[in-house]
């Protein structure tokens, strides 16, 4: 049985929007500052373990908005006929980017038998050894994937916009907390 429709996005997505648009959006700048340092650096060693500990945490939480978003009923989109599924498109290419940025994300690391160590409390254990070539098809994988991902972004962003100021529908505001709640 398919949940109610609803006009409002709850409490639980929008904080998992906003929290885990801030990660990806940090993740892939500290990921374009860590690649630039030098050995002596020091942060060379400290930046990549940053990065994989807050990258294994935003897995978490994505999985965390898969299964609401699964479980929960969410707003129709306005606009267009085209516009509704450029937007249908866009979301589930969100979805599949950060999937597979998080996948191929593990498997750098992973490569070699060495787990994820998350902030001292627990290590993510490598379960898979692909291949000699893991490291570099994964990174491949992951650096593509990763500006993909940005460009969906802007792409949304600008969406929202649009919808805010020239349609002048409650698209961004029911994401903020602030649309029609009837």
């Amino acid at each position: 049985m398919l949940p109610a429709p609803v006009v409002q996005y709850d409490r639980i997505a929008i904080t998992l929007h906003w929290l885990m648009a801030a990660l990806v959006i940090g993740l892939f700048f500290l990921g374009i500052y860590m690649v630039q340092l030098d050995y002596y650096d020091p942060w060379y060693h400290d930046a990549p373990d940053l990065h994989k500990a807050i990258a294994i945490i935003f897995l978490g939480l994505l999985c965390g908005r898969l299964g609401w978003r699964l479980l929960r009923s969410y707003p129709a989109p306005f606009g267009r006929p085209w516009e509704r599924g450029l937007a249908r498109f866009v979301h589930g290419s969100h979805y599949l980017l950060m999937i597979i940025i998080g996948i191929s994300g593990y498997l750098l690391p992973t490569a070699k038998g060495a787990g994820v160590d998350v902030f001292g409390f627990f290590t993510v254990p490598s379960l898979l050894s692909l291949s000699s070539r893991q490291s570099d098809l994964a990174g491949l994988v992951h650096r593509q994937a990763s500006w993909v991902l940005m460009a969906l972004v802007a792409l949304h962003v600008l969406a929202a916009f649009k919808h805010h100021l020239i349609d002048r529908d409650p698209t961004l505001l029911r994401m903020i907390g602030k649309g029609d709640r009837k």
